[in-house]
């Protein structure tokens, strides 16, 4: 009963901290992005999605090094599956309706569909290769190159910025990294004292924590009226979850990849990037378009649950 106690009070200080953080790492990132000359969108899916996956990138790279490399590959696509069901979900339901500024079909929603597509196609044979993390490396750096390159404003536009900014930007990110990191310890201590099983938990507990951050920034976004940010965090963080969190982790080991992953979790997870696109389409997400969002991520919950019980 103590050590429930413990882990509860490591996840409520945590998810503080998570909380206060992801608002100073949100506030900085977006004035040193518009101080270079870069849309509210394009900081969302670049410096915020990469501040938001950190927590994947290190759980994976953990859990590779504790020779249970299983976890890196469940926590990517339970990760994905989560931010465009959970997370844009929430998002559209609290934003209500939500205006996109930006054309996401110009290039992100391509790069999205890209990388889901091109996760399912090299796990088909059941191994990740060397030469496939290059090749997912050299993805995100040509996504990287291409977003910072467009949407840039004119000189006389961009706003200067106090130096104390990117120490607040450092700051927050590492907060939102820690404060992920204990979440997700506390949420698996009392999840295997509750006698929920290890797959369950690489799935559905541990890609919730890792997508923590995501949740967050990007609720705390729409509230601040920045859409644009919310759902470029979404789109990013589930580019660089493909690319980064999938290839960097390799160079620590093998990885093993669960036949289940194939049969059940790819599928949906093309799904929803699919319905993602759909849904974007008209450059527009409604309320109803998130409750079915949330639909969605009821379901891979009751499914991860009937086959794991």
């Amino acid at each position: 009963m103590e050590e429930i106690l413990m882990y509860l009070g490591i996840f409520i200080i945590s998810l503080i901290v998570l909380l206060k953080a992801s608002d100073y790492f949100i506030e900085s990132a977006e004035k040193i992005g518009l101080s270079l000359g870069i849309s509210p969108f394009i900081i969302g899916v670049t410096i915020v999605a990469f501040g938001t996956s950190l927590p994947e990138l290190a759980t994976s790279i953990a859990s590779v090094l504790a020779n249970d490399s299983a976890i890196v590959v469940s926590n990517v696509v339970g990760s994905n599956i989560t931010n465009i069901a959970l997370v844009l979900g929430l998002v559209a339901v609290i934003g209500r309706k939500i205006e996109l500024e930006y054309n996401v079909w110009h290039i992100d929603m391509p790069f999205l569909w890209g990388s889901a597509f091109l996760l399912w196609l090299v796990l088909q044979d059941g191994v990740f290769a060397f030469h496939e993390s290059l090749l997912f490396l050299a993805g995100i750096i040509l996504f990287l190159a291409y977003s910072f390159k467009a949407d840039k404003a004119d000189e006389s536009e961009r706003p200067s910025v106090a130096p104390i900014t990117y120490l607040v930007l450092v700051g927050g990110g590492i907060g939102v990294w820690l404060g992920a990191e204990y979440t997700i310890v506390a949420v698996k201590e009392l999840s295997l004292k509750a006698g929920i099983s290890s797959e369950l938990i690489a799935q559905t507990v541990i890609a919730f924590g890792t997508s923590l951050p995501e949740i967050v920034v990007s609720i705390a976004a729409v509230r601040k009226g920045q859409a644009g940010i919310a759902i470029g965090n979404v789109l990013g963080s589930n580019i660089f979850n493909t690319y980064i969190v999938m290839a960097i982790p390799s160079f620590f080991g093998s990885l093993v990849i669960p036949s289940i992953i194939m049969k059940t979790s790819i599928p949906i997870m093309i799904m929803l990037t699919i319905l993602f696109g759909i849904i974007t389409n008209n450059r527009k997400i409604t309320r109803w378009e998130g409750f079915l969002l949330l639909m969605f991520y009821a379901y891979f919950l009751m499914d991860n649950i009937n086959r794991v019980i």
